[in-house]
């Protein structure tokens, strides 16, 4: 439920649209979905009023809605703004020993990933030992569409707010980059498979993996990426990588958790 008034706190001129719209998004704290009618209930306002008040945040990226179920969940830009402003740096410190130890024992190179508007931002990242091997990234920006982490973090957006985005469409990195239309379809695969591949959309020689690592409330906040040239990758099967991958990213979620309380 979204947090009772408090009184003693509660500003003198408040102004309750405001309010409202601010009780709504803190539904999101425990719960990965909103409807309409559930929400109305819990914040104590008309339906007509939740809807229009949902549909103004999500107009500014706050929330999104899927197409299918018409529920309401966490927007690009309170993904971006919560990643950006309270978890870089916790979760940099809680992946780096993980992402170490798993670079060392997939012999792949290893990163972490955010979402920043249409790109992904990677904030931490290890390569192998071997002498072929991909190249750390960390600090670098690139479209989030042609990158496996990318897509593990566009699988939970509307296509509506996936247009939001890319306004002008999807920018060809490499000809293996997909269109709008082939990313819609693949990300509805990441949904269901729970991991997302890139083979060559940003890089001709590369192929990636990635899985999500998510919050409490089960709303992913970064993905755990795998890279290797293409001549390299095929020396592990993606299950195995997968598999360490998820390993790694519970993890991470678990000391992330335990540090931040």
């Amino acid at each position: 439920m979204a947090p009772a008034d408090n009184d003693d706190r509660r500003p003198r001129y408040l102004i309750e649209s405001v309010d409202h719209a601010a009780r709504l998004l803190l539904l999101l704290e425990h719960q990965r979905e909103l409807r309409v009618t559930d929400a109305a209930r819990e914040i104590g306002i008309a339906a007509s009023t939740t809807h229009r008040l949902l549909t103004t945040l999500q107009y500014r990226g706050l929330i999104a809605q899927d197409r299918m179920t018409k529920s309401y969940r966490a927007g690009p830009k309170l993904v971006e703004i919560g990643v950006r402003n309270t978890s870089s740096i916790d979760l940099r410190q809680a992946s780096e020993p993980h992402l170490k130890e798993l670079a060392g024992q997939l012999g792949l190179t290893v990163n972490l990933v955010t979402l920043q508007g249409g790109s992904v931002r990677f904030i931490a990242g290890f390569e192998s030992n071997q002498q072929v091997r991909t190249h750390v990234l960390t600090g670098t920006l690139l479209p989030a569409y042609a990158t496996s982490g990318g897509k593990v973090l566009l699988a939970e957006l509307s296509r509506e707010a996936l247009r939001e985005l890319y306004p002008r469409g999807l920018k060809k990195l490499t000809p293996r980059t997909k269109t709008f239309t082939q990313l819609v379809e693949e990300l509805s695969l990441v949904m269901m498979r729970g991991f997302a591949l890139n083979r060559g959309e940003s890089e001709p020689s590369l192929v990636a993996v990635a899985v999500p690592l998510r919050d409490r409330a089960g709303r992913v906040i970064a993905a755990v990426a795998s890279s290797a040239p293409a001549e390299n990758a095929v020396k592990t099967s993606i299950r195995e990588i997968v598999i360490e991958l998820r390993k790694c990213a519970a993890r991470i979620r678990a000391d992330l958790f335990s540090v931040t309380g």
